[in-house]
């Protein structure tokens, strides 16, 4: 099956109004994916839509409430294959570390509705997860994994568009030269990089730093129609925690 996964909602700032789960999922099947990340579950307006319009399906995987969806296309009738969600997030975190600026993005996932109300709150405390549903947050990205391990345990991290010079890990205005330098103690619980659209995988896999993670990419995309510029093809098991392992350890799927 083909995942994309990292997407954003009506909810952030420069998307299309037409964000909203009922175009992607009529977009997914158009172009054959299968697994659609939710984007923005820390948005209190999309997240309050993510738990009214979504019902599980397999385990951590949702589906649309109500599948009769208009066609992406006009006169196109595209296969009824299942379209699925999985909850996301992007957040991006401006701190100051060693004396400088960090600007990061990292991308979020869970299983289910509760561990991201949990983990919600938790950054409701520290800043605001209201004005964007990419919120900006002067939070540590060692700090964000480690609420996130506390608050979701079956969830995952995974730094954003690792060479994106302003807002990323590698950023070379305002990231670090090594992931140890960015999450510290916790680097171990990262075990997956996105490229992000302008990065070359085999290129990325000439850093021997970066042999022990595996590669994906997505479409960030900003608009239904732009899903799955980039995606990411799996073989493992059709649900939450097998694609997540799948992810860990690439032999798996």
């Amino acid at each position: 099956y083909i995942a994309d996964l990292h997407i954003h909602s009506l909810f952030s700032r420069a998307t299309s109004k037409a964000c909203n789960l009922a175009g992607f999922f009529a977009w997914a099947r158009v172009k054959g994916i299968q697994v659609v990340g939710t984007g923005d579950f820390t948005h209190p307006g999309w997240f309050a839509r993510l738990k009214d319009e979504l019902v599980p399906a397999e385990p951590g995987f949702f589906r649309l409430k109500d599948e009769d969806v208009p066609p992406a296309l006009p006169l196109i009738t595209p296969a009824s294959s299942p379209v699925r969600f999985v909850l996301t997030a992007e957040i991006s975190s401006i701190y100051r570390r060693g004396g400088r600026v960090r600007k990061v993005h990292n991308i979020l996932y869970a299983p289910d509705f509760d561990s991201v109300a949990r983990l919600n709150r938790r950054l409701a405390a520290i800043g605001s997860i209201e004005s964007d549903g990419r919120p900006i947050l002067g939070l540590d990205s060692r700090d964000l994994l480690e609420i996130m391990l506390e608050e979701c345990p079956d969830g995952f991290l995974v730094p954003a568009h690792i060479w994106t010079p302003w807002f990323s890990l590698f950023g070379s205005k305002s990231g670090f030269d090594a992931i140890e330098d960015c999450f510290g103690d916790l680097t171990g619980h990262v075990f997956a990089l996105e490229t992000g659209l302008s990065s070359d995988p085999a290129m990325n896999r000439l850093v021997s730093a970066l042999d022990r993670f595996t590669l994906i990419s997505n479409s960030d995309c900003h608009s239904p129609a732009k899903l799955g510029r980039e995606a990411n093809l799996f073989s493992a098991g059709f649900d939450y925690f097998s694609m997540r392992e799948a992810i860990r350890n690439p032999g798996k799927g």
